[in-house]
């Protein structure tokens, strides 16, 4: 499972969905969508833009995590 860890980098900048999509220029329901963690697919561009926001790397974002090691 990948985890995405945007609500957190969200958090600590305190922004908001609309935010992130006025200063990135992505669609409002991509953002939703990773901020939820239900999102199946993600362009490079996107990813792109919110590691240059939040000045991150992509590990930063996302996060593999092996779910059979929790049960």
């Amino acid at each position: 499972m990948i985890r995405c860890y945007l609500s957190i980098l969200m958090g600590r900048e305190k922004y908001k969905i609309a935010d992130v999509a006025r200063i990135t220029e992505l669609n409002r329901s991509t953002i939703s969508s990773l901020y939820k963690e239900t999102a199946t697919r993600v362009d490079l561009e996107a990813v792109d833009k919110l590691c240059r926001l939040f000045e991150c790397k992509v590990s930063d974002l996302f996060e593999w995590v092996d779910e059979s090691e929790g049960t």
